[in-house]
């Protein structure tokens, strides 16, 4: 069976959203070359993208566009290349982006674990019930030096889980990213 990672950005007090959904607060993130290095060497996995809607839809609304691929070309072809999962109950069909399907059922992560390693960018209802549902192999955390105050908490109402550090690495702009594989 493959793997399903989560890739996320959260604030020191656990939000990976503002109160309204906002992410407008990764942009105090400062500029770092190692940093930056660390995060398109973490994307060249081959891994099956998955979201939420509201995520997929804040992707496809950057990554394709002609300013994604002048500011960051490496990552906008990971992310325009790369296969693409959304869960959405809302969503029947997506034909505006590379390589995405929709999926109507969490549970149908399941069968998609058969196929692919799979990495979920943002997305924290979709971390939050695959978490509920013990499918997550790895939380990799980007953690912003910024308390929020208020916002949406990534395991808000996620069952207690045993988990293990791999790795912490810390960065120049403040950045630390703690790895956590599932317990065994």
């Amino acid at each position: 069976m493959k793997k399903i990672g989560v890739f996320e950005n959260v604030s020191i007090d656990g939000c990976f959203a503002g109160p309204n959904g906002e992410i407008d607060w990764f942009k105090s993130i400062e500029k770092d070359e190692d940093f930056e290095a660390y995060t398109h060497g973490q994307s060249k996995g081959g891994s099956t993208l998955l979201f939420g809607r509201t995520t997929y839809e804040m992707m496809k609304s950057y990554w394709p566009t002609p300013q994604a691929k002048k500011a960051d070309p490496a990552m906008a072809k990971v992310m325009n290349e790369s296969p693409k999962v959304v869960i959405s109950k809302t969503l029947k069909s997506v034909d505006d982006w590379n390589n995405v399907r929709v999926l109507d059922d969490i549970n149908a992560v399941r069968a998609l674990k058969e196929e692919s390693d799979i990495t979920i960018l943002g997305s924290g209802s979709i971390v939050r019930q695959l978490a509920n549902l013990g499918l997550i192999d790895e939380y990799q955390l980007v953690v912003v030096p910024l308390l929020l105050g208020a916002g949406k908490a990534l395991f808000k109402d996620v069952k207690m889980t045993g988990l293990k550090a791999t790795e912490a690495r810390r960065f120049g702009n403040g950045v630390v990213v703690v790895r956590y594989a599932a317990a065994d």
